[in-house]
């Protein structure tokens, strides 16, 4: 049965070699690895998408266009929520997300629906190497510039090999625990994502090697360095504290009077129960904000425990939870939703 099964897998990707021009969809974790095995020569480019997002299926279509035009680039389509697993490996949290592999390695990552980005990663990597020569679509004045932005992109910028869930190199991942340890609130910027900056980076601060931490902009150095200043009681003087998780939880659930946690927001709900609450609230007139927890995950598991409520949406009064689509719907139902959201009852 077992090899039937995987007759089958292969069958089903052996159109991919014929016919690489086309959009293959993957249904499978299972389909996704053997992919990522028979196209491991060429440029593969996946589309992490979701039904209820519209701006997939534009991206979509400029996925369609990119396969005429580069035809030795294999593109594919994968449904996040269907394929949990593969989602949870590569740490995706919203859709659209692009991620590019090469040799069956994850090479670089687009988030977002940015077409002209897509275009340009696409004929970049689809050149000879992973990365354009130096000089020749990035001069070095625009290369300084992108590494200015890339260092003043939050009060405190980590640059290091992997992400802080999964640092690849030991120096890293101690880099991450001491930051953790001492509740410094950071960014990261995953150097293997992209060679020109984990190799620009290196002239532009002066440092040769990584981890690379940034304050403002400003280098304060690697590793060692780091130790020293814990050990001397200057870090947590240098580096911007994190509010604590609990702490960050109560401001958020009173930032306005009716709050909704949901998948995505007002304009846009990247599920079906978080559209429906959505509709709901709209039709009653009460002014609400609300929060995308796809793109916190800090927010998203935190939230959890904090409301002793373990799905989303999760809707809050002045700061007292609600419930969720289930109770929203019975308090419609009941006459009782609307004197609820003005905190009459």
């Amino acid at each position: 049965m077992e090899a039937e099964k995987c007759q089958v897998v292969k069958q089903g990707l052996a159109g991919v070699a014929e016919a690489a021009a086309a959009v293959v969809e993957v249904g499978s974790a299972q389909q996704f690895e053997e992919l990522l095995r028979l196209r491991a020569k060429s440029l593969l480019v996946v589309h992490f998408w979701a039904p209820c997002a519209p701006q997939c299926a534009q991206m979509n279509d400029v996925m369609a266009e990119l396969a005429k035009e580069q035809p030795q680039v294999s593109f594919v389509k994968l449904e996040a929520e269907a394929v949990p697993e593969v989602s949870e490996k590569y740490e995706i949290s919203s859709a659209p997300t692009f991620l590019f592999f090469k040799n069956s390695q994850k090479i670089d990552r687009l988030d977002g629906a940015h077409a002209p980005e897509l275009t340009k990663k696409v004929q970049r990597h689809a050149s000879s190497g992973s990365f354009p020569p130096s000089g020749n679509e990035h001069p070095k004045e625009d290369l300084n510039l992108r590494l200015k932005k890339l260092t003043h992109a939050a009060p405190c910028m980590l640059f290091m090999k992997g992400t802080p869930q999964e640092p690849r190199c030991g120096f890293s991942k101690q880099m991450v625990e001491i930051l953790n340890k001492h509740n410094i609130q950071f960014s990261s910027f995953d150097i293997f994502s992209d060679e020109e900056v984990r190799q620009g980076l290196k002239t532009y601060s002066n440092w040769p090697t990584y981890p690379q931490l940034y304050v403002s902009g400003e280098l304060i150095g690697g590793l060692d360095i780091i130790k020293e200043l814990e050990a001397s009681d200057e870090l947590d003087t240098i580096c911007p504290k994190a509010p604590k998780l609990e702490e960050r939880l109560k401001v958020l659930t009173n930032k306005a009077s009716v709050m909704l946690f949901m998948k995505g927001n007002k304009q846009e709900a990247k599920c079906g129960f978080s559209k429906q609450i959505l509709e709901i609230l709209t039709n009653t007139g009460v002014e609400y904000e609300t929060f995308d927890i796809l793109e916190d995950e800090e927010v998203r598991q935190g939230l959890k425990p904090y409301s002793n409520w373990p799905t989303y949406p999760q809707l809050y009064v002045k700061g007292e939870l609600v419930g969720g689509l289930d109770i929203v719907k019975e308090l419609r139902d009941n006459g009782e939703l609307l004197p609820v959201l003005k905190g009459e009852n």
